[in-house]
């Protein structure tokens, strides 16, 4: 953004593009050279050592950040019966079946995340195309088509994060906000690295996480010295 243009320009500078940075001095580094006025995400970019075009390297999972994203997620639920009123106690934002669906096919995307017991995904899977597109489809592999709905749901709302490896074998993922206290971003950062070690897979050789970079919302790429390492 244009009107940002100097401080984005003045934080690149000062950014030391030779050296892989310790967690502390990266995490300082973005709280200190924040460009926006808006309170930016922390964000991190993660290289990974697999060939996706292998169907046995795909790397995909969750995991609950220890102290959350630091905003309201609102979650659409399909269930019916004894556990749309799980989901409802849980803190579900909307809960329904066919209902939603139309909604849904009109046009309604009012949802940052989607879960499902297992039984409604003859209803959930005709809806593939507009909710896949846009990450939201439910999937057992990340916890989001299950019976046990409400830890599902609680699980959101606290800070669940899901990552995906995309086509050139990186991930994405937002991990706080820059506003949080230096540590908790430290821990959230941890935790995601963590996890993310832990999906490797089995026919990927050598270093897995081969480049870790954190950034924020928007400033500077800040390359991390490695913390985290898959076992072979």
């Amino acid at each position: 953004m244009k009107r940002h243009g100097k401080k984005w320009k003045a934080s690149r500078a000062k950014v030391d593009k030779t050296k892989e940075y310790s967690l502390p001095e990266a995490i300082d580094f973005l709280k200190a050279n924040k460009a926006a006025k808006f309170d930016e995400t922390l964000e991190v970019a993660v290289n990974l050592g697999i060939d996706p075009k292998k169907s046995d390297q795909n790397v995909r999972g969750a995991v609950v950040l220890p102290n959350g994203l630091g905003k309201t997620v609102r979650i659409l639920a399909f269930a019916q019966g004894a556990k749309a009123e799980e989901a409802k106690t849980a803190g579900a934002d909307f809960v329904g079946a066919e209902d939603m669906a139309e909604k849904i096919n009109g046009g309604w995307l009012d949802f940052d995340a989607c879960i499902a017991t297992p039984d409604m995904m003859k209803v959930v899977g005709k809806l593939g195309k507009i909710l896949g597109t846009r990450g939201l489809m439910p999937n057992p592999k990340v916890g989001t088509v299950t019976m046990d709905i409400g830890k599902a749901i609680k699980e959101l709302k606290r800070g669940k994060v899901e990552f995906r490896a995309e086509k050139g074998g990186i991930v994405h993922a937002p991990l706080g906000k820059l506003s949080f206290e230096a540590a908790k971003l430290g821990e959230n950062v941890k935790a995601f690295l963590e996890a993310l070690a832990k999906a490797k897979p089995s026919s990927a050789k050598g270093q897995f996480l081969k480049k870790v970079v954190l950034t924020s919302t928007m400033g500077q790429g800040v390359k991390l010295a490695p913390m985290v390492e898959a076992k072979a």
